[in-house]
């Protein structure tokens, strides 16, 4: 009697990071004390010098088991960041064949009840770290992505066996589909990839990646990926701010004619110069929040992870929005010189105009 071979399994996590930018700024030395939370430094695949850190660490803070629909019970993990953004980390562990990892991921990239869980536990804690919120948002932009990590796969092949083997699946995985996808499609998704160990792999999607690696060189990965989503967040955001506020410099232009225009010029050029100002402080604390200074690995993942999702496109847009509000307000300010230098003339000629009547009045 014929026997069936059991499937072999692969442990491992599935984790959902729901980013979320709440406001201008995060104060977190007054955000712990309301907490009573810990700071997090990164970890690095090795022994890296202490200046190789956060600018500012990020709190964190554990809360209460959640349970989804589905009757899986999940333990959120929330990370502060001092320029405004929160992320909310689900993860949930599992012991799968790569059909059913696959599956797994078709129902979880992406997952809409983990994006309402993480809104919901924001709100949540909004009354009790609201002293700690410079300028709370009325709307959230929001980022998820997914991050599958892999630490107990059988034989623990090398990473580059298991892209060959596995590579349709996992290109499934990272897009979260049932059905397997085309031959360009795969090796769109495959060409992200990279290796420290030979036994371990990271292969990086624009809403997803695959982590295979030791639970601790899995964290690395796993916070740079973070990471680079908070960075997406926030310039997204940055890119909305500038897109307003331009937007409503060229219609107040188009809706002020004549003289007074001009004048009113400076009120217009000195609001437009404080958001740039503001905007590239932000950007640079944004883009300088973390260092990778001695650690290559974490810093070739993060520059394939931020062209993956996106980041440097926004950052040009940010920056080309920022040139364009500085030769708005030196225009505005031309026009306002103008406008003034008019104002002058016209106040010598009237102070003229009466001394000459004064004069012909003393002769007659």
């Amino acid at each position: 009697m014929a026997t069936d071979t059991p499937v072999a399994t692969m442990k491992g996590s599935v984790l959902g990071v729901i980013l979320h930018d709440v406001c201008d700024e995060i104060r977190l030395e007054q955000l712990r004390d309301i907490l009573g939370a810990r700071r997090v430094e990164p970890s690095f695949k090795h022994a890296t010098p202490d200046y190789v850190r956060f600018e500012n660490p990020p709190v964190v803070e554990r809360l209460e088991a959640v349970v989804l629909a589905s009757g899986e019970k999940l333990i959120p993990q929330i990370k502060y960041y001092d320029y405004g953004v929160i992320s909310v980390l689900f993860e949930l562990g599992f012991e799968a064949d790569w059909e059913t990892l696959v599956q797994l991921a078709a129902r979880w990239v992406p997952s809409l009840e983990l994006e309402r869980q993480a809104q919901q536990i924001i709100r949540g804690r909004l009354d009790r770290i609201a002293p700690a919120l410079v300028h709370l948002y009325r709307e959230w932009l929001s980022e998820d992505y997914y991050v599958f990590t892999l630490s107990g796969v059988p034989g623990q092949p090398p990473g580059s066996e298991l892209l060959t083997q596995h590579g349709p699946q996992i290109a499934q995985i990272l897009r979260g589909e049932l059905t397997p996808l085309g031959r360009g499609e795969n090796d769109d998704v495959l060409q992200a990839s990279l290796s420290y160990y030979p036994n371990d792999l990271v292969v990086i999607g624009w809403n997803a990646a695959l982590v295979y690696d030791t639970p601790a060189g899995a964290e690395t990965s796993v916070q740079i990926l973070e990471y680079v989503n908070s960075q997406l967040l926030e310039f997204r955001h940055y890119d909305e701010l500038l897109t307003r506020e331009l937007a409503g410099v060229y219609t107040s232009l188009k809706h002020r004619a004549g003289f007074w225009r001009r004048w009113q010029m400076r009120g217009e050029a000195s609001r437009l110069n404080s958001v740039t100002v503001e905007v590239t402080e932000l950007v640079e604390r944004s883009d300088n929040a973390i260092k990778f200074v001695s650690d290559m690995f974490s810093a070739r993942l993060y520059r394939l992870a931020a062209a993956k999702v996106g980041v440097p496109e926004y950052k040009n847009l940010v920056k080309e929005k920022l040139r364009t509000a500085e030769g708005l307000y030196r225009f505005l300010v031309d026009e306002f010189h103008q406008s003034r230098g008019f104002i002058l003339e016209l106040m010598v000629v009237i102070i003229l105009i009466i001394e000459l009547v004064y004069l012909f009045r003393g002769r007659y």
